[in-house]
């Protein structure tokens, strides 16, 4: 004889089916564990710089004026011993063609390695294929920045940014630049230069 009522029974069913599913704690979702520990700001002295290349027509220009003058070489080597020695001196020709190859290469590795980042407190500009060399110019130590463009920058649309500093040393320039870029670059540098003299 059954000595439960139905009401019983379904209390009893429901607290041994709490009891399989666990602890009420462990019942609901489990959520992703966070960080390990809280998340600080980056280190501004470990943070890569932004560094910018120089514009394609820097290396146009140098191309070209490689183009030119080692293709007159080359005529001049081809051409004139062939007229007053002999046929066979024409092979001369095949040096300045050797060089235009390999200048052409050069001048493209060269046009990469090129490059500036502004940070916080200078300027870096890093050049160089066989031997790299890394300039910093400190913004408090610059004394004069100036826009130079001559008549073979001018035809290509091109500015160059020189900069002067207390020491020698850290003098730099940065060739090829687009006119409006030198001009902005120059305006900042100036601006950053004044207010480190002033110590702000």
């Amino acid at each position: 004889m059954e000595t439960g009522s139905p009401d019983d029974t379904g209390t009893a069913g429901a607290t041994q089916a709490a009891d399989r599913a666990g602890p009420p704690d462990q019942a609901g979702p489990v959520l992703p564990a966070g960080p390990a520990g809280p998340a600080g700001p980056a280190d501004p002295a470990r943070e890569e710089p932004v560094w910018t290349g120089l514009p394609p027509g820097l290396l146009r220009m140098r191309r070209l004026l490689l183009v030119v003058w080692l293709g007159l070489l080359t005529l001049a080597a081809g051409v004139l011993p062939a007229l007053f020695l002999a046929p066979l001196w024409a092979a001369l020709a095949l040096l300045p063609l050797a060089l235009l190859a390999w200048g052409w290469v050069m001048l493209g590795r060269n046009w990469r390695s090129w490059r500036y980042a502004e940070r916080a407190d200078d300027l870096l500009i890093s050049r160089g294929v066989l031997w790299q060399e890394e300039t910093v110019v400190p913004y408090g130590r610059m004394q004069l920045v100036e826009v130079t463009s001559g008549p073979v920058e001018r035809h290509f649309g091109l500015a160059s940014v020189q900069l002067h500093t207390a020491a020698a040393a850290t003098d730099a320039t940065i060739p090829g630049l687009d006119p409006a870029e030198a001009e902005r670059l120059r305006d900042r540098l100036t601006e950053l230069g004044e207010a480190r003299s002033a110590g702000l």
